[in-house]
Formats: C-alpha cells, structure tokens, sequence
C-alpha cells in the first residue's frame, strides 16, 4: 500500500477528502464524472469542480506521484483511432453529421497513465486501456506542463499530417477546420 506523505498543498487536499493512499486516490479520480475544467493549466481544479478530461485528470495523478514521490508512474499521449467501437459514447457522428463525411474513425489524443510499464486509464469507470490498445497509431511521454498547448498542438499536427495522406491516397477532400469542428462535436458527446 503507496501512502500519500507529502505536505504540499495538492496532497493536503486530498487528504481532507480521507483520502490516504495512491489506490484510493485513483479510485476516487477514476469516479469523478468526465467534463472540461474552467483552466487547462490549473490542475487542482479537478478536485475543487469534481470532474476532468483525459488530460486534466491523468495529469493530476502523475503530479501527485511525482510530488509524493510515487515511482514508476509515467504519463502518456496516444493518438488512436476514435470511433464509435472504441469510444461509444461518440455515437454515430463520424458516419451521419452534417458535413456529409463518412469517416471510420479520427486520430484522437487520450492521455493515460503507465504505471511500472502497464497502461492504466483512469478517465472514467467505463475507462479500459484494452479497448483502445489495438487501435494505438503513435504514442509518447509527456510531462504534466504538456497536457495543455503540447498536446493540442501535437494532436493538430497529427491531424494535419493524417488529412495530408488520406488526401494522397484518395478523394478524401475533408479540410482541418471541417474536421476539428467534428472531433469537438464527439467530444461533446463524451460530456453529456
């Protein structure tokens, strides 16, 4: 059993939650509902307004590891092929929208946890790293700092570079914007 021992803030306030250890603290993470916080750069904020993305809640765990000096805990972009078998809260977005595209899938950023070298997703209670395992196209290390304008840009410039070669390989003609509004659309979804 991983005690929390810091003294630092972050930790102190979990603590006036009963919280004592890095299991439960997981558990309690994992628990808390999905949803954006008001500021990115803030990571207490998914304690004080009970919710979190992939980002803003895996963020905060690695932060509390690295704070509680919890080895061998490792915080991960993966960009994966978001589709409605993998992520069914999406729905149907991808196939019936309103830009007349039928996609099926689009390269999504998720953030995770690996803890001793196994992936733990700790986004929701329905969250298993398994489901997305095959469908991994490209991942790397980040650090908390990264979770806010690195990953956006570095999912951009993936999508970017994806349209680029679909575009080569065939008539698919969708552009960045018309496929960013339709990411954002799924990501809604997952909110609701």
């Amino acid at each position: 059993m991983i005690f929390l021992k810091s003294k630092d803030n972050l930790t102190l306030q979990i603590k006036k939650l009963g919280i004592k250890t890095w299991n439960e603290l997981t558990k309690y993470i994992q628990n808390l509902p999905y949803g954006r916080n008001e500021n990115r750069h803030d990571l207490s904020l998914v304690l004080t307004e009970q919710k979190g993305t992939c980002s803003s809640k895996h963020a905060f765990l690695k932060k509390i590891a690295d704070l509680n000096e919890i080895e061998n805990v490792k915080l991960y972009i993966g960009i994966y092929k978001m589709n409605s078998s993998n992520t069914p809260k999406i729905g149907n977005i991808l196939l019936d929208n309103e830009f007349d595209y039928r996609l099926d899938y689009i390269p999504e950023a998720h953030c995770y946890l690996k803890i001793n070298g196994i992936e733990q997703d700790f986004t929701d209670n329905n969250s298993d790293f398994e489901k997305l395992r095959n469908d991994i196209l490209e991942e790397i290390e980040i650090e908390t700092h990264q979770v806010n304008e690195f990953k956006v840009n570095y999912h951009q410039n993936f999508l970017r570079n994806w349209i680029e070669n679909q575009n080569k390989k065939s008539d698919f003609a969708i552009n960045f914007d018309t496929l960013w509004q339709l990411r954002e659309k799924c990501i809604a979804n997952l909110t609701d």
